[in-house]
């Protein structure tokens, strides 16, 4: 840091097993992972490609490199893992994993009707290869899944060889953990949180409020991710303390 605070929260330090930044890529161009990296390196822990850009990303091995040069992870949204598979192309897909050199993936079943236990399948043959994250909730906001859902799945899922669940909210943070407007659904990540231990969950939250929720609920070392990368470093002044919506809520006794 360029100058000493005192009372700021202690983050751990990477490479991290809980408080993980995750930064969803929606289609950076080389210039700008150079730049982001330059700037941001120690705060991102994992990048995701989002959805299926990958498909579309020109010099995509060239940006992979780039992230994992600079020490962080990348891995292919899960909606690309379900276009594969929802195609038969299951094989593909690993090779399209080897062929990049990729060490983390994510299962998901957000966009197509896939068994628990066929998706379970996928983790523990996937794990043996790589790091698998899943992903649990759907990207429809119809569906309304009870917590005592959540719970199974994401349990059965670390079960099978996820190192992390994610709780889905996509790109835009309105579905899954969150309502269409944005408000967390709280009964339900405090449900989960009675079952699952929250180092072993990545919340997706791309909204500033959802952020600011987490962080005063878990603390500055909550795992957070689908953070865009233009607010990766606003988010770590949310777990500092250090911006107006947290600013208060790791002072404790300290008045003026």
């Amino acid at each position: 840091m360029n100058y000493v605070l005192n009372n700021i929260p202690v983050r751990t330090e990477k490479p991290r097993a809980s408080g993980l930044t995750m930064v969803m890529d929606k289609g950076l161009s080389i210039r700008e992972v150079e730049d982001f990296i330059s700037a941001n390196s120690d705060f991102v822990d994992i990048v995701k490609l989002g959805w299926a850009t990958s498909y579309l990303t020109k010099n995509l091995a060239q940006k992979i490199n780039l992230y994992q040069d600079a020490g962080i992870p990348v891995y292919l949204g899960g909606t690309l893992f379900e276009a594969f598979v929802i195609r038969d192309q299951f094989d593909d897909y690993r090779k399209v994993v080897q062929e990049f050199n990729l060490s983390f993936v994510e299962v998901s079943d957000g966009s197509i009707t896939l068994s628990h236990e066929k998706k379970c399948d996928y983790i523990k043959l996937l794990s043996k290869e790589v790091t698998v994250l899943s992903e649990v909730g759907s990207k429809d906001a119809a569906k309304i899944i009870p917590p005592y859902k959540w719970i199974e799945q994401m349990q059965k899922e670390l079960d099978a060889g996820s190192w992390k669940v994610i709780g889905e909210a996509r790109e835009g943070g309105n579905v899954g953990l969150f309502r269409d407007s944005g408000e967390v659904r709280q009964g339900l990540v405090e449900e989960i949180l009675t079952k699952i231990p929250e180092e072993k969950i990545i919340w997706e939250a791309p909204q500033k409020e959802q952020q600011v929720w987490f962080v005063k609920l878990l603390g500055a070392n909550v795992n957070l991710g689908n953070i865009a990368p233009n607010e990766l470093i606003p988010l770590e002044t949310i777990r500092l303390g250090l911006r107006g919506d947290t600013f208060d809520h790791f002072l404790g006794d300290l008045k003026l």
